[in-house]
């Protein structure tokens, strides 16, 4: 089997008429790797070639792509982050990140997420595959990991172009191109070398659709089809923390410590609790989340408690990483009740007793 790394879809229609309009926003979401925080990640070369292609259009970009987090945590921030800010072009990296999440889920919050991007028909996507090692073996043997043909299902669905990073830097190296310490020395996260060739490969892709197409040539703007999955993550909503009922000492502050969470519902009192009720077949909370966090046990509808036991890997900070945890989405319809109790997490790297909340995620 040939493996691709280019797959042209569909025209960048809607990004040739920004162009030619004189102004265009250019939104990233992803996880470590496109992360605009490192400043030498794979957008900075792509952003570099649009500047350059096109010098007399204004350029803005929107980059949110934010590390350790999957395609769950971008349904829920597709409109605040991209929708809201008028993205016309959104390239989209979760290959790497959802790769360890369940199949079903993957799918879910991924179609939920392109529907969002898609719904208003005024912008064009681009799905990029980054690269870990994990994928090595199949590559090898000429297969497409599970994480990036699932992803290509939904692409080929919805005729969004493609590109795969990971394997254009990849065939760098076996033609000596590119030493492997150059592009991933931990297997994972890109030196400026290996981001550049990986930009490079987006860059190849943007000049057959923007220089070597014919300017004037139409997309397919067609309706929005059926989902591939009725559960995908394309109806989710923020409830607000003025819904939220609690007990003991709890404050809302405004959060200037990471740039995509608004405010946060605070405590770092043990025992303290809260509970709201939402309309809905699925619950998502995300945390500012780190070794100072509290644990705590939740009941859904006045069922057993459960505790919750989050993994807190070494590479973890006292906080910083935007967090979602994930209750389920296969719930029947209707209301619900939701309760919490704080409490100290009995792990060795538990350090604190915060309990920083987010969001609270409703899956419709």
């Amino acid at each position: 089997m040939t493996l691709s790394v280019w797959k042209h879809r569909n025209k960048l229609h809607h990004t040739l008429q920004k162009v030619k309009d004189g102004r265009i926003k250019v939104g990233f979401i992803g996880g470590s790797i496109t992360d605009a925080r490192p400043r030498h990640n794979w957008p900075e070369p792509v952003i570099s070639w649009l500047a350059e292609q096109y010098p007399q259009t204004r350029i803005s970009v929107e980059n949110a792509a934010i590390g350790a987090t999957g395609s769950d945590l971008a349904a829920f921030r597709a409109k605040r982050d991209l929708i809201d800010t008028e993205c016309d072009l959104v390239f989209v990296e979760y290959a790497v990140n959802d790769e360890n999440e369940p199949t079903l889920k993957r799918n879910r919050t991924r179609e939920g997420l392109i529907r969002q991007l898609l719904a208003s028909g005024q912008r064009d996507i681009v799905i990029v595959y980054t690269y870990s090692q994990n994928m090595y073996e199949a590559m090898q043997s000429g297969a497409v990991p599970d994480t990036i043909s699932e992803f290509e299902r939904i692409a080929e669905y919805y005729q969004i172009g493609s590109v795969w990073m990971g394997l254009y830097a990849l065939e760098e190296v076996k033609k000596g191109r590119l030493r492997f310490e150059e592009w991933l020395p931990d297997g994972l996260h890109p030196t400026s070398r290996g981001s550049l060739s990986y930009g490079q490969s987006v860059i190849t892709f943007l000049t057959k659709e923007l220089l070597e197409s014919d300017v004037n040539a139409k997309g397919l703007d067609t309706p929005l089809p059926e989902p591939l999955d009725a559960k995908c993550w394309d109806k989710v909503y923020a409830l607000s923390f003025d819904q939220v009922q609690t007990s003991g000492p709890w404050v809302i502050r405004r959060w200037p410590h990471l740039e995509w969470i608004d405010q946060v519902l605070e405590t770092a009192a043990v025992g303290a609790g809260l509970s709201f009720r939402f309309e809905g077949r699925g619950l998502a909370l995300g945390f500012d989340f780190g070794r100072s966090s509290a644990e705590f046990r939740y009941r859904v509808d006045g069922g057993e408690w459960q505790p919750s036991e989050r993994e807190r890997p070494s590479w973890l900070a006292e906080d910083g990483w935007y967090r979602l945890s994930f209750f389920g989405d296969d719930w029947s319809g209707g209301a619900h009740l939701f309760e919490l109790e704080v409490m100290h997490g009995n792990q060795p790297n538990c350090t604190g007793t915060n309990f920083r909340l987010a969001k609270v995620g409703i899956i419709q």
